[in-house]
């Protein structure tokens, strides 16, 4: 990187009887400084790389799949780094209504309302009758702002591969999509 310099420069880290300004030891020094001024740097600023909200554009993707998510390359840049910011929470709420709700908010930027056939109920009973549809679905309707560009087969098919991820392998769905 030219230009990039070093805090530790070596020439003043040599014996005083090197540190005399010979041409050829400050030049060589110098030399080795421009060759590891990068790398200096990299360690320096080593958190910001493994912070989502701090890191370089093109690290995110290799740190999304570190914490194992996914991100949309049609989706602007702040959803991407939320994503990666909240990949633990979203591994937590995985199969559930509030983790597809959170997922899919987080890929198209857009309001969320999920409908599905679920319900939970205990009785001291046998056969006491499951509450809810007997074969479960879920209805996915997603509104998104028009301003944050997104076509509708891209937002159409995104929401679908993160349904499709996100929910139970056997429970049936629907998409829909609303540019607004």
């Amino acid at each position: 990187m030219p230009g990039l310099g070093t805090p530790y420069p070596l020439h003043t880290l040599l014996p005083a009887v090197y540190q005399e300004e010979d041409p050829f030891v400050v030049r060589f020094t110098g030399g080795l400084d421009d060759v590891l001024a990068p790398v200096i740097s990299t360690l320096d600023n080593l958190d910001a790389y493994v912070d989502p909200l701090l890191a370089p554009e093109d690290f995110l993707a290799w740190l999304a799949g570190w914490v194992g998510v996914t991100v949309n390359d049609n989706a602007p840049l702040p959803l991407h780094r939320a994503t990666v910011a909240r990949a633990a929470e979203l591994h937590r709420l995985r199969g559930t209504v509030a983790g597809l709700r959170a997922a899919l908010e987080l890929l198209t930027g857009g309001d969320v309302e999920i409908t599905d056939s679920g319900g939970v109920t205990w009785s001291d009973t046998p056969g006491t009758a499951a509450p809810g549809d007997p074969h479960p679905w879920v209805r996915v309707h997603v509104r998104v702002p028009a301003e944050l560009g997104w076509s509708p087969d891209a937002l159409h098919a995104a929401v679908e591969a993160a349904v499709v991820a996100a929910k139970p392998a056997h429970v049936q769905h629907v998409v829909e999509v609303t540019i607004r």
